[in-house]
């Protein structure tokens, strides 16, 4: 076993010795065929032995309340009913990670729009969905609070020990009056939700009173004792497997429909499936806060930022500890001696707020950068002057050094690939036909998190290579880069390498999330090759560093020995273990980035068109670099739709969405998605993980919509600080045609 804590650097491994030529090379997913064949199965594809039985969830149609009762007689008589579960008696206490209603009480509270307060169990899906309809539900309805200006009066400040407390350094105010220039203008984003393509569903077989559950579930260690807890049954009693799932962004840390599925089973002694629909997944699976943003800047003539504050008010259901953390991106990002970053939270009777995808970066940097481009304008620089102007040496909240930082490289590699220098500063300089174009840019910016992380290697007597942790991949490649790392340090092809993630019986990974899981888990990987190198040195008679492993071959001195050989009949195996450590606390970490958009502005009809999107990022070491522009390409897709589609619309009268279906909450497509150019500027950064990389996915996401923003601005002068930009944003405004 090798366990190791990032109190310091790892210092010199087999990866940094590895001559196989696996990493950083565009190596295809090695789970790619599976996919695209159907043969890799996910959460609702699952078939345990048995006769399979389906539950569907009947939802509360008031948000704040009690039930009084539920007549569930039509709904027992219906066809192919098998039960329906409405005595909470029977229902265990609610219990998971951020206090979302993972388990309906028909006894409780209703504090939001849609929570689960029955189970229907029929013979098919249909039937459970038609009898869940003809259950009819008695409500003591009560007023609550739906709207965040509404109720701005009774916000709170974040909790002690939150996250991300407020920040305040010198006095802001006193900066804004005596500056040359200023800015103070409030900027507001509305609810998102995840709109995972796969949605919410589980299946659960019971085998006397152990439990197996299939699920998409991104950090199975998380899930697993949450859901024993709701069973009250001990966590070595529960086994998950999540092999494959259709996408997360934070929102399946573990869903209702866990404990819907293993509930009915274990009350009909068969395997049950629960899936929740499109439309319940607006109300059962938190979502993004809207945000009510004041950016307040302030500079001399000469650019240099003497104050800098992004203060924000957030809803979030009562009693929930997350917030969203607006500020996190702009924390370390600007030089200025007066900083304000403060989060005020207004309790309301809505679906909770949780982590979605970049949760902080993605909608706080769309009103910073955006504003950082209107401050450029009243001093007349250019946007990227400014910034470069405002780059710190260190960082400008602790004084730490930061552990990389390649962020002005970052904007001049961007300038020169989108042509940057032939853009007219002022705006409605260039048209095309009936379009306005322009183009503009922003700095992105995320943190940058470690987590610890369990992975087993296992080298066998035929010289292949097998990988074991519970880690999961959501569609981020991370089977092909666990591959690559143990490929690469114990000198094999990737087809002598194979990997096993999604079951809780495997090592503790350090699941999905935070986009800490790549960084995390490729440690702990290398971790246990380092072991097994070193005792593939020991049967050679030599050390680490005078041995190369190449072709399945260990090579030292004179002597080329088949690996196989060195394993003789019992495999060689090894647990690495790794820690987040003080180095998270000596070096200032995150990445950057620099995003450029290219957009037309129809000057009749005020409809917004990307051309073209180009982003230049530093984030450590490239492991695979085919997986990595996909990640970065995908964020950037989300920023896009932040700018121009993406609005779950809340009944303020109700604590209702209104617009609860893809048909109606808008995400890009096709047509929406131009030509985009993903880019990085490569150091290994051996201060963040033993491999020296660091997170990637949530990093693409963040300053799209601001840049987008700002080449509306250049291409028709209206400047727009409410999201998304729809054509009522826009239309009003445009000049005389």
């Amino acid at each position: 076993m090798s366990e190791f804590k990032m109190d310091a650097d790892y210092g010199p491994s087999g990866l940094s010795r590895g001559v196989q030529g696996l990493i950083g090379k565009g190596v295809d997913r090695v789970d790619g065929v599976a996919k695209v064949t159907g043969a890799a199965r996910y959460a609702a594809e699952h078939r345990p032995g048995g006769k399979l039985a389906y539950a569907y969830a009947v939802t509360a149609t008031i948000a704040t309340g009690t039930v009084k009762s539920i007549d569930s007689d039509a709904a027992r008589a219906m066809p192919g009913v098998i039960t329906v579960i409405d005595d909470h008696k029977l229902i265990p206490a609610e219990s998971a990670v951020i206090r979302q209603p993972h388990t309906p009480r028909a006894d409780g509270p209703l504090e939001s729009y849609g929570q689960i307060v029955a189970i229907v169990v029929a013979e098919s899906f249909e039937q459970a969905r038609d009898a869940a309809h003809a259950v009819v539900i008695d409500y003591a309805p009560q007023k609550g609070a739906y709207d965040t200006r509404s109720n701005v009066a009774r916000a709170k400040g974040p909790h002690e020990g939150a996250m991300l407390p407020d920040i305040v350094v010198g006095d802001i105010d006193a900066a804004m009056q005596r500056a040359a220039v200023t800015h103070d203008i409030t900027y507001t984003t509305p609810y998102h939700v995840h709109a995972a393509m796969e949605p919410h569903a589980a299946v659960a077989a019971w085998d006397g009173d152990n439990l197996t559950l299939w699920g998409a579930i991104q950090i199975i260690r998380g899930a697993k004792p949450v859901l024993a807890a709701s069973l009250e049954i001990a966590p070595e009693q529960v086994r998950i497997l999540s092999p494959y799932i259709g996408g997360g962004f934070g929102g399946k840390i573990g869903g209702p429909e866990m404990v819907m599925a293993a509930l009915a089973a274990r009350l009909t002694g068969r395997p049950v499936k629960a899936q929740l629909t499109r439309q319940q997944l607006f109300h059962s699976i938190y979502g993004r806060s809207d945000t009510h943003q004041r950016i307040r800047l302030a500079a001399g003539h000469d650019g240099k930022l003497t104050a800098i504050g992004q203060d924000s008010v957030v809803s979030q259901k009562p009693g929930v500890a997350f917030f969203e953390p607006v500020a996190l991106g702009a924390l370390s990002l600007y030089a200025g001696a007066a900083r304000s970053f403060t989060h005020k939270i207004v309790g309301l009777n809505v679906t909770p707020a949780g982590a979605v995808r970049a949760p902080g970066e993605a909608v706080g940097m769309m009103a910073l950068e955006t504003a950082m481009d209107e401050m450029a304008e009243k001093l007349g620089m250019d946007p990227i002057a400014f910034r470069r102007l405002n780059e710190p040496g260190a960082d400008p909240m602790s004084g730490k050094p930061f552990s990389t930082r390649r962020l002005l490289d970052c904007y001049a590699e961007g300038a020169r690939r989108f042509g940057w220098d032939k853009r007219h500063p002022a705006p409605g300089q260039v048209r095309d036909g009936e379009w306005l174009i322009g183009i503009g840019m922003a700095t992105a910016a995320r943190v940058n998190f470690l987590a610890d992380s369990h992975a087993r290697v296992r080298l066998t007597p035929a010289g292949r290579a097998e990988i074991e942790t519970d880690m999961t991949d959501i569609g981020t490649g991370t089977y092909t880069i666990l591959a690559q790392v143990a490929g690469e340090m114990l000198g094999l092809p990737m087809d002598n390498v194979s990997v096993s993630l999604g079951d809780s019986l495997h090592p503790p990974g350090a699941g999905s999330g935070g986009s800490f899981g790549a960084a995390s888990s490729t440690s702990s990987v290398l971790l246990a090759c380092d072991d097994i190198i070193a005792e593939l040195a020991r049967r050679m008679d030599t050390q680490p560093a005078d041995m190369t492993l190449k072709d399945g071959h260990a090579i030292a001195g004179n002597r080329r020995v088949p690996i196989s050989d060195l394993v003789g009949d019992e495999p060689v195996e090894a647990l690495g273990i790794l820690h987040p450590g003080k180095n998270s606390r000596a070096f200032s970490q995150g990445t950057f980035g620099a995003q450029f958009a290219e957009v037309a502005v129809n000057a009749v009809t005020g409809e917004t068109r990307v051309r073209r999107l180009l982003g230049v990022f530093d984030c450590g070491r490239i492991l695979n670099a085919k997986t990595a522009r996909s990640q970065a390409i995908g964020g950037m897709i989300w920023g896009l739709g932040y700018a121009l589609h993406e609005e779950a619309v809340l009944d303020t009268r109700s604590g209702a969405y209104v617009n609860r279906d893809l048909g109606e909450y808008h995400i890009p497509v096709n047509a929406d998605v131009p030509q985009i150019e993903a880019y990085f500027i490569e150091e290994i950064d051996e201060h963040a993980s033993p491999v020296g990389a660091k997170g990637l996915g949530e990093l693409g996401i963040s300053g799209v919509g601001a840049a987008i923003t700002n080449a509306v601005y250049n291409a028709c002068g209206v400047r727009v600080r409410h999201w998304p930009m729809t054509l009522d944003h826009i239309l009003p405004h445009l000049p005389p045609v």
